[in-house]
């Protein structure tokens, strides 16, 4: 989608383009999309010239109007249907006249603007109507980053690498989290392994001093709901994200009691990937997610938004339960690598569909506030 709307953007003024947005799903944030809509404010819709197919992409829909209706086309776009037809049932009349932006039409309607993400079947336009809409989380609020793996583990970048890249991407601190012995597979760390690492940590803090470093791990929740390494050895880091990686094939029963038990470990800082669902290939495991999340926000237990674009797990469906049952969340890039790093815009996204702003996002927190916040949750045990 970015290489398309920058092809367009540099037919500029040869082609009479005036303006080019993205639309559809992708600009709400959907989790998948079958097409990349573009929107396109032009004079001569015939001087446009065709986005280059990429092997393997979705198709790429062009859409045109006149510079002065730009707005109502780009409004319906990009959706939802029912959230437009919601807004054409306000005033039908104020609706259809010619806008060069989204905002003259939700003004004419009386309503606050509604963000993309939240333009979905829901009450986002009984809210706009009132002012009461959510101050969402912005791409900037995030100071440093948690889970994410190196080279001790199935991560591709050793730990100064990925701490340099780290502190290209403007962050303030970083929360190491390689994985434990049950995930054989990808290496999980022994403990002499992780005390190794760790004197690795303390090694490299000083090239790093803009760089607040955090010793984590993310410890796999074995079938019976207890988290590897033991209470004891997860004592000696200063955050845990507890994690489903095997067992699938347990019931929701049996999900539920084992992911219950683990966000009531008080050495449990964060659930990760709650459900487990790798997008268009695996359903996450079936648990009652409306009574994890009741626990966690009950035991002070956060749950991450994976911002992996296999995964987006918490789903955003369940944003206003989460925020309901008091749990904070932190957009975390699953990174296996340093491009993955970036992956976090997917995570923005995600939170800013389920409603988060930045008082519910750990990671939006500056360095020494989160040791402060770590240390307060280390405390529960």
């Amino acid at each position: 989608a970015d290489r398309a709307l920058a092809f367009l953007r540099n037919a500029g003024d040869a082609a009479g383009i005036s303006h080019v947005e993205i639309a559809g799903a992708l600009r709400r944030s959907m989790e998948t999309v079958t097409e990349v809509c573009l929107v396109v404010a032009c004079e001569d819709a015939s001087r446009i010239p065709a986005v280059p197919d990429e092997p393997g992409a979705p198709p790429v829909s062009v859409l045109t109007s006149p510079p002065d209706a730009f707005g109502n086309l780009w409004l319906a776009a990009t959706g939802s249907d029912e959230h437009v037809d919601a807004l054409r049932r306000r005033n039908p009349t104020a609706f259809a006249l010619p806008s060069r932006t989204e905002k003259e039409i939700y003004t004419r309607l009386g309503l606050t603007f509604v963000p993309p993400e939240l333009r979905e079947a829901n009450d986002a336009v009984e809210r706009a109507a009132t002012g009461d809409l959510f101050r969402l989380l912005a791409p900037g609020d995030l100071k440093g980053l948690f889970h994410l793996h190196t080279n001790y583990s199935d991560g591709k970048a050793t730990l100064s690498q990925t701490f340099q890249r780290v502190v290209e991407l403007g962050y303030s601190f970083v929360g190491v989290t390689d994985h434990s012995p049950a995930a054989a597979y990808a290496g999980g760390l022994s403990p002499e392994r992780v005390r190794q690492q760790w004197q690795e940590l303390d090694s490299l803090r000083a090239s790093f001093p803009s760089l607040t470093i955090f010793r984590g791990t993310e410890a796999d929740i074995l079938p019976d709901g207890s988290v590897d390494y033991g209470d004891e050895f997860l004592a000696g880091f200063d955050f845990v994200i507890a994690s489903v990686h095997s067992a699938f094939h347990l019931t929701e029963g049996q999900q539920t009691a084992r992911l219950l038990r683990a966000v009531r470990n008080p050495r449990v800082t964060m659930l990760g990937h709650a459900t487990g669902r790798l997008l268009l290939t695996r359903s996450g495991f079936p648990v009652d997610l409306d009574a994890v999340l009741q626990a966690a926000g009950a035991s002070g237990c956060g749950i991450e938004l994976n911002a992996s674009p296999h995964r987006l797990d918490l789903d955003w469906r369940f944003g206003e339960k989460a925020r309901a049952a008091g749990v904070f969340t932190s957009i975390n890039p699953d990174a296996h690598d340093l491009a993955a790093l970036e992956h976090v815009r997917f995570g923005v996204g995600m939170a800013r569909k389920a409603g988060f702003s930045s008082e519910h996002v750990l990671n939006t927190r500056s360095a020494p506030d989160v040791a402060v916040e770590l240390a307060r949750l280390r405390g529960r045990a």
